[in-house]
């Protein structure tokens, strides 16, 4: 994507946090006729050491139903891309202090180069299954295991599992760092705004936008 170095971070950890908070993803590959398949779906992010020790992102873990063909086309040509999409809003000119200037549109988003790999058998995809409950609803794997067994394999054979190995990522926070003399009165309206502009609000503090 389009990245200019006043919105880059510079920190796979920051790129982590954008994954794990907003991790209804966008699976895409080419398809058959060239084309890019999009698929949206949740992905668990699975970290690694990075060159400092610290913990950065390294492979996301998910599934498609069997009907969908995008399973076939990772199968085929297995780099793809996900993206993830964080808090987004629309930025009034008004928060400027001269009339010479148009809206914008702030948001924090990351992009993925992945490489995939199918997960076969009905083990891994239960694991895989585990990490995403989990991730979003911890009580319900008591029920998932107390299901009947030919419930479960039934709902398993139903799915194709996958692990994407991050090969390399990209992430933009842009909330007008380059632009100090808007930053007060940006925190005034997003604080006072949606759950996303609310949000924006919060990145602007984190990287040390305003007071």
């Amino acid at each position: 994507m389009y990245l200019p170095t006043q919105f880059d971070p510079k920190d796979a950890q920051v790129a982590a946090q954008v994954m794990r908070s907003h991790p209804f993803a966008s699976l895409i590959s080419v398809d058959e006729g060239g084309l890019p398949f999009v698929t949206h779906l949740p992905l668990h992010l699975e970290t690694a050491p990075g060159q400092d020790g610290a913990l950065v992102p390294h492979t996301l873990l998910g599934h498609c139903a069997r009907g969908n063909p995008h399973w076939k086309y990772l199968a085929d040509r297995a780099q793809a891309v996900v993206t993830f999409m964080g808090p987004q809003a629309y930025m009034s000119p008004k928060v400027y202090p001269d009339l010479a200037r148009v809206p914008t549109w702030n948001y924090i988003a990351v992009h993925c180069t992945v490489q995939a790999e199918m997960l076969d058998g009905e083990a891994a995809k239960d694991a895989l299954l585990k990490q995403l409950i989990a991730d979003h609803e911890p009580a319900y794997a008591d029920q998932w295991r107390a299901l009947p067994h030919n419930y479960t394999g039934k709902m398993l054979m139903g799915i194709v599992a996958f692990s994407l190995k991050i090969i390399s990522l990209q992430c933009k926070v842009k909330v007008n760092q380059h632009r100090p003399e808007a930053h007060a009165r940006m925190l005034e309206i997003y604080d006072a705004g949606s759950p996303d502009e609310q949000a924006l609000g919060k990145w602007m503090r984190q990287i040390g936008l305003g007071a």
